[in-house]
């Protein structure tokens, strides 16, 4: 399960992500409670707009961010990333701890923020498989993952005590400072232990390419086109925590931090058990969606915030288990000179349709309530699923068999497959 944790440079990226992503998730936190309670009064179209300028970019930028780091040297890509998201940080807690921020700073330098990690996210993606064997990356990527979610347990629950505390602004310095960590990590590595993969050559059309190379790969395309239905309408969970936190069960900033740590359990636990798998499938990825589509209906029908919070353990389980299986889905089958650009049309339809739905998130929150906020997503996530599991069936000719008497119980089979295999012996 840990097998990527042997590898030296490997060990200090994990280590120095994770403090980074703490940070990154105090932060989130942090700055929609700041705009949702003390910029404006509980508007969830207002942090419905700064979730959508800060991931907007990346539905514009993201292709010429892949191409630059298939081109560009990738550790010193993401120093420039890190160091400019940390200046971000820093720049809105100083204007909070001195009492002069507004909403329209928050939006510019969301908007900034989102900018840095347009470019940040494909060379992060991307710079792992320098660090370790091919044979072990689906588990690096596994365990990226659940880093994060490490970081998610942490990171809420620790950000609602320092609101309660100290206010919103010192959570700003605190995560401007954490960027450090992976930038020194970067520094420190061993270079003569890293994997030297190719780089793309400079010439015309190489964005274009990237799209006819995914295009031709109906994998790949389910794939994108489950995780774009999720991200846009189901994966709101700061904006829809909050507005269930405080609208529905009458709550404050600990109680809204302590739901994104039990969320992150769930989380944490889907990208453990992904790290065991070698190869993820895409039949993994809808399987998932569907758990994560029935689970998020359930939880947004829970009548006390006990049982609210019990049911972001399963939402979170199977919504990392469907974003896990699809990034490494797609890295471990996709060329190396051609990583980087497939990742980041990867991640601009996973973070791209943020913008697009949060905003509608947020207006169904306010005006028909933060129920419905969360149910919209589940119907939508359940019906991508189901469309993309009929498709893949006629297409690749599987079964799906439910047995009792040996395990997996639920197995998957490929007649045509097995015919043909033997054929061949028998020829």
């Amino acid at each position: 399960m840990f097998a990527a944790l042997r590898h030296y440079n490997y060990r200090i990226w994990f280590a120095a992500a994770l403090v980074g992503n703490v940070g990154t998730w105090m932060q989130r936190v942090a700055q929609d409670w700041l705009v949702l309670t003390i910029l404006t009064s509980n508007s969830g179209t207002a942090v419905g707009i700064v979730t959508a300028l800060q991931f907007l970019p990346a539905l514009v930028l993201s292709p010429m961010a892949g191409l630059l780091a298939d081109r560009m040297n990738r550790r010193k890509l993401v120093i420039i990333t890190q160091a400019s998201m940390g200046l971000s940080a820093l720049v809105l807690g100083m204007l909070v701890l001195t009492g002069h921020a507004q909403l329209w700073q928050v939006y510019i330098l969301a908007l900034s923020l989102g900018v840095a990690s347009a470019f940040d996210g494909p060379a992060r993606q991307t710079v792992v498989a320098e660090l370790v064997p091919a044979e072990r990356l689906a588990n690096a990527v596994s365990l990226n993952a659940a880093s994060f979610n490490a970081a998610r347990l942490i990171g809420p629950g620790v950000a609602g005590l320092l609101i309660a505390a100290v206010g919103p602004g010192w959570v700003f310095i605190i995560n401007a400072v954490s960027f450090a960590a992976t930038i020194v990590a970067l520094w420190k590595m061993r270079t003569a232990e890293l994997t030297v993969l190719p780089r793309a050559s400079r010439e015309k059309g190489q964005i274009r390419q990237a799209v006819r190379y995914i295009r031709a790969r109906g994998d790949i395309v389910v794939i994108m086109a489950v995780v774009f239905v999720a991200s846009m309408l189901g994966l709101n969970f700061q904006l829809t925590s909050a507005m269930m936190a405080t609208e529905t069960f009458a709550k404050g900033a600990g109680e809204y931090g302590v739901l994104g740590s039990i969320l992150a359990i769930g989380s944490l636990s889907g990208a453990l058990l992904a790290a065991r798998r070698k190869q993820p499938r895409v039949r993994l990825v809808v399987g998932a969606a569907f758990g994560f589509a029935v689970s998020m209906g359930v939880m947004a029908a829970m009548p006390t915030y006990l049982t609210y919070a019990l049911m972001c353990i399963p939402v979170g389980f199977f919504s990392l288990t469907m974003l896990t299986s699809a990034n490494g889905a797609i890295q471990t089958t996709t060329a190396p000179q051609m990583r980087g650009r497939v990742m980041s049309l990867y991640l601009m339809v996973l973070l791209g349709a943020t913008p697009l739905g949060s905003p509608v998130v947020g207006w169904i929150g306010e005006h028909w309530g933060a129920r419905w906020s969360i149910w919209i997503g589940a119907i939508a996530t359940g019906v991508a699923a189901i469309i993309a599991l009929i498709w893949t069936q006629r297409r690749w000719h599987y079964r799906i068999v439910l047995t009792r008497k040996m395990r997996p119980f639920l197995q998957v089979t490929y007649p045509q497959l097995q015919v043909a295999t033997v054929s061949g012996r028998l020829s």
